[in-house]
């Protein structure tokens, strides 16, 4: 390695080969030889590379850490709301749930992007009236139409989150592709946090239980919720103050689950064909496959988002292609299904609602696998596949407010 080191010191691709097939190896021999060298730009260039070390957490500015302590605060205010009124948690939660969340990051990535201030107006009045308007519908826990507005609202308004996020330049779809790389790391994060306060929950817990203590009911009342309430916040600003934390773990995640989920929808397929279960009359079954249909969506979206990390094999590569293959015919099924449901039993606002979302998830995938194969051919750069997925964040949002805004009234809430 030495010796290679010092043949190709003016060859910047071989030395990156180099270190890329032996890393620990590498900085080994480089540093051995490194007085031989030293007096070479390429040789002081890789000692500064390969001796940087980075802080371990990046805090932020005192003004920043303020606001995040604020609106968790705010978050958990907003959470604790039906403790103060006499409200039942699930039918607050079931229509606020949102904005326990999504208003509080949005005003901080308003605060980050410094955006103009009358670009705050529009998230701001999308959430007033979003608030109002679902908390005046009636509650009606039979009412299909009420519960998939309830259902839509959050993807709603984490497209609202997006606009704030990207600091209103919808256009730019570069930025749109940093805000799904987001999601995917704050989801990451949150998992990461969320199973540490579980352990730290359940050993508080288990303490006060050798006191012959229960204080169960109080911890979770009390302190658990603000604690959740707080999460997103924290997971929030830690991956935009530390990317590093989680840009290593997303690949590597995306790695793992791509083939494993692949595996998964083949064998369940194929099981389908061989027991000859009825989609077509079983409505249960069918709203489950389609929930699986929009897991699996969205681990494609996760996954391809985290190839621009590094060289993408033509394995992983493949994997992806033949993952979103098998989701088109996944949802072609689904699709068939409901077709034949709409045929055969007519309009009703859960057919209509889980059409327009398979129809949208079947044209996205059809485009991300083509955009796919494309860059298996070696024809276009993984930022075009980026882009593509990109391109149709403005359809679901559109979507998403057609089922909340519009289909209530047009089903009479029924």
């Amino acid at each position: 390695m030495e010796n290679q080191i010092k043949s190709n010191i003016q060859d910047a691709q071989t030395l990156e080969q180099l270190y890329r097939k032996d890393k620990t190896g590498f900085k080994n021999a480089f540093n051995a030889i490194y007085e031989e060298i030293k007096a070479t730009p390429a040789g002081q260039i890789w000692h500064a590379r390969l001796q940087y070390k980075q802080d371990d957490l990046v805090w932020g500015n005192k003004n920043e850490i303020k606001l995040i302590a604020l609106i968790a605060i705010l978050s958990g205010f907003i959470a604790k709301i039906p403790a103060f009124i006499g409200m039942e948690y699930d039918v607050y939660l079931s229509k606020n749930i949102s904005f326990v969340i999504l208003p509080m990051l949005t005003i901080y990535f308003a605060w980050r992007q410094k955006c103009a201030s009358q670009k705050y107006i529009l998230p701001a009045l999308v959430f007033i009236a979003s608030a109002l308007y679902i908390n005046f519908l009636p509650y009606n826990d039979k009412s299909d139409t009420i519960l998939l507005a309830t259902l839509h609202l959050p993807l709603f308004l984490w497209m609202i989150l997006g606009y704030t996020y990207v600091g209103g330049d919808i256009k730019n779809k570069l930025k749109r592709v940093d805000f799904l790389k987001f999601n995917g790391n704050f989801v990451v994060m949150t998992g990461l946090i969320c199973i540490s306060g579980a352990i730290f929950s359940g050993m508080t817990i288990a303490l006060f239980e050798l006191l012959k203590i229960d204080i169960t009911k109080f911890y979770f009342e009390q302190i658990a919720i603000w604690g959740l309430a707080g999460v997103p916040m924290l997971s929030t600003y830690l991956v935009q103050n530390n990317p590093q934390l989680v840009n290593k773990i997303s690949p590597i995640i995306a790695k793992l689950f791509t083939p494993l989920v692949s595996m998964t929808l083949l064998i369940f397929l194929c099981t389908l064909i061989y027991t000859g279960k009825n989609v077509y009359n079983d409505r249960n079954f069918l709203l489950l496959f389609n929930v699986l249909l929009i897991a699996v969506m969205a681990i494609i979206l996760f996954s391809v988002t985290t190839i621009h990390h590094e060289r993408t094999s033509s394995i992983q590569l493949i994997l992806l292609i033949i993952l979103s293959l098998l989701t088109i015919i996944a949802n072609a099924v689904a699709l068939s299904a409901i077709g034949f449901r709409l045929l055969e039993f007519g309009v009703t606002p859960n057919r209509l609602g889980v059409l327009g979302t398979n129809l949208l998830m079947f044209i996205h995938l059809f485009f991300v696998s083509a955009t796919l194969l494309k860059k298996l051919k070696g024809k276009i750069a993984t930022s075009e596949i980026e882009k593509e997925i990109a391109m149709f964040l403005p359809f679901y949002a559109a979507w998403a407010a057609f089922v909340v805004f519009v289909m209530p009234f047009i089903f009479h809430f029924k």
